[in-house]
């Protein structure tokens, strides 16, 4: 049983949901991207996104593309990230998720990178903007199926598209929470929670996620009633933003992640 399948198994005999914790790494420097993600995961983060800066995140909102300039910026690359993922086997064994663009994997390298993420034991793999239809040129050149390769699906996706996904994901399926960009406001429960539904009696079993405008705590805990877990991610980049020259940032994003993460027990 690889990590992710193991902390959804955990999460159910302990009554709670999972908090999936994304920022992007390098943000605001390599070192004191480290000293950050150290921090949310021993504050009891239940999984790790660690995002691939990139030049054009068309799937991001200001927040999260800001981070990207500053991440890239201070030199920090896919290969960055790999060596982050890494060092980070060292001092935790929760899940980590890489959130890249196809663009950065295929020059790396598809196969290279396949070789590199699993030699920094990542657990899996979500790329934003490549469809499953075209996935294959990705997956077709990796030598072993270690590595999960997670979903999005959309509130616009029909049913029959949902099942299709489903049957070619794994780790959890992304269940986007809104049309728009990450960071956007207006996020709609009622909504939602139909959308879930309809992915869960097509989903075989994988886990479903809720990601895109959660950011308090009573969004975490109103989305954990419908999903098994709640992604997080422009509002520690916000917070990241807001502390940039602080000393104690990380023990701010510490104190964030225990905050929402209180909100998972059901």
């Amino acid at each position: 049983m690889n990590r992710i399948a193991r902390v959804f198994d955990e999460m159910r005999r302990k009554g709670e949901k999972a908090l999936v914790g994304f920022v992007t790494a390098g943000d605001p420097t390599v070192e004191v991207s480290m000293d950050i993600v150290k921090a949310m995961c021993e504050a009891g983060l239940d999984i790790l996104e660690l995002g691939v800066p990139f030049s054009d995140p068309t799937a991001d909102g200001p927040v999260i593309q800001r981070s990207s300039g500053r991440a890239l910026k201070a030199g920090a690359s896919l290969t960055t990230v790999l060596e982050m993922a890494r060092e980070l086997r060292h001092t935790t064994q929760i899940p980590i998720v890489l959130f890249s663009y196809y663009n950065p994997i295929l020059a790396y390298g598809v196969d290279r990178f396949y070789t590199a993420a699993r030699e920094a034991d990542v657990d899996g793999l979500l790329v934003v903007d490549l469809p499953p239809e075209e996935s294959a040129e990705m997956t077709s050149a990796w030598t072993g199926n270690e590595l999960a390769l997670i979903r999005l699906v959309a509130p616009t996706t029909p049913p029959e598209r949902m099942a299709s996904i489903a049957e070619k994901a794994s780790g959890f399926l992304y269940l986007v929470s809104m049309t728009g960009v990450t960071g956007s406001a207006g996020l709609n429960l009622d909504e939602v929670s139909g959308v879930v539904g309809s992915l869960r009696t097509r989903a075989r079993g994988i886990p479903i996620c809720v990601g895109f405008g959660i950011s308090t705590p009573d969004q975490v805990r109103a989305v954990g009633s419908l999903a098994d877990g709640a992604v997080v991610g422009s509002a520690f980049e916000r917070l990241i933003e807001e502390h940039l020259h602080d000393p104690a940032l990380a023990l701010r994003m510490g104190e964030a992640v225990r905050s929402l993460k209180a909100a998972t027990l059901i």
